[in-house]
């Protein structure tokens, strides 16, 4: 039996137009668009597909904690600060080896967050009452060599006609206590890290000329006949960092020359906060004619910690593990904080410089020497 043929096709209806506009298409059906997004517009991609994630700071920091953990050991071994082979570390990985992408956002908590917690972990180092033993004639000569050392670095800065950002970050370093006075007022200053490559070029030129100070002031306190009393006074008040006052230290005999040295520059490192709360007086001035501009805060939080680490030590007493554990934590802080400020550096972008940055550090490296000489003399 023959199949019956099918209907003839029934030709489209061509829709009407209407007074109220052209009709509405009718939807497609999806199976008729094998291309087509079926998720539909107001539903997210998800899967493989998705949107992008804010990247994780986590390898980063890992990083920088571990160089850190490295730096403190060789230092350690070699009598070198672990700040110095940290910063070292960072600036020779980053011109000699590509560093992947992810490892930024680590680095970035690293320079900013982990540095300021070190600097609250500083004020464990500090005792008032050894502060005061001085005597008023000494703090004054204290007070007055930071004043000195970051007023006329300023303007030699100027006379230079060098960055102001890399100027200040070079005065309160050389003036007060070497990278972490840089550090701390960069924190102030340049919240965002917009210039970091003058937080590091001022921690280099810290490096530098600290180190260079170590066998000079003893050198030069033997020559003058000081004795021990003035060189450790005169060394405390002239040399940058910490460390490099305990090496200097230890040349002119240890003993009383060590100590004083030691506990004059923990007073220098005291006025950082002061000088940090100034500098944010300042930035706070400086940024309020631009609307919507956030403002930094009059004292920012890692200074009232430093403050209250200060406080802790001087009059609650703490066990020595304690006070062990918190140097240890301080430096591997700071120490990871430096590797991710050397991992921003591009040698050749400070090559560019030339040799403006050097002159103002060997003209403030001298102010604050002959300031700290005069004083002692004085005073001492």
């Amino acid at each position: 039996m023959p199949c019956p043929r099918p209907p003839p096709p029934t030709p489209p209806t061509v829709p009407t137009p209407t007074a109220q506009g052209p009709p509405n298409p009718a939807p497609a059906d999806p199976a008729d668009c094998p291309d087509a997004d079926r998720t539909g517009p107001s539903q997210p991609a998800t899967g493989t597909d998705g949107p992008t994630r804010k990247p994780s700071p986590v390898s980063g920091l890992l990083l920088c904690l571990a160089v850190a953990g490295v730096s403190y050991f060789l230092g350690r071994v070699s009598g070198v600060s672990a700040l110095i082979i940290a910063i070292v570390l960072g600036v020779i990985a980053a011109n000699t080896i590509r560093l992947p992408e992810r490892l930024a956002p680590g680095t970035a908590v690293s320079s900013k967050v982990l540095l300021r917690a070190g600097i609250v972990f500083l004020g464990l180092q500090l005792i008032i009452g050894d502060i005061a033993r001085l005597g008023v004639p000494m703090l004054a000569v204290i007070v007055t060599i930071v004043t000195v050392g970051i007023l006329g670095t300023v303007l030699i800065g100027r006379a230079l006609r060098l960055p102001p950002q890399l100027v200040i970050l070079v005065a309160c370093g050389f003036s007060i206590c070497g990278a972490a006075a840089v550090a701390g007022a960069a924190g102030v200053t340049e919240p965002d890290g917009e210039h970091e490559e003058d937080t590091v070029m001022a921690v280099a030129l810290v490096v530098l000329f600290g180190t260079l100070m170590i066998p000079l002031v003893p050198l030069l306190a033997n020559l003058l006949h000081l004795g021990a009393h003035r060189s450790g006074l005169w060394a405390g008040g002239s040399i940058h960092e910490i460390a490099q006052v305990v090496a200097a230290g230890g040349i002119l005999g240890g003993g009383t020359a060590l100590t004083l040295a030691v506990v004059v520059k923990l007073s220098r490192v005291l006025l950082l906060a002061p000088v940090v709360a100034i500098l944010g007086v300042r930035e706070r001035r400086r940024r309020e004619p631009s609307a919507g501009t956030k403002l930094p805060p009059l004292v920012p939080p890692f200074i009232i910690g430093f403050l209250a680490m200060v406080l802790l030590r001087s009059f609650v007493p703490l066990p020595p593990w304690v006070l062990q554990a918190g140097g240890i934590l301080q430096t591997l802080l700071l120490a990871a904080a430096m590797f991710a400020l050397g991992t921003g550096v591009r040698v050749r972008q400070l090559v560019q410089v030339g040799a403006r940055p050097v002159v103002l550090a060997a003209l403030s490296t001298v102010l604050v020497a002959s300031t700290a000489f005069a004083g002692v003399m004085l005073a001492g």
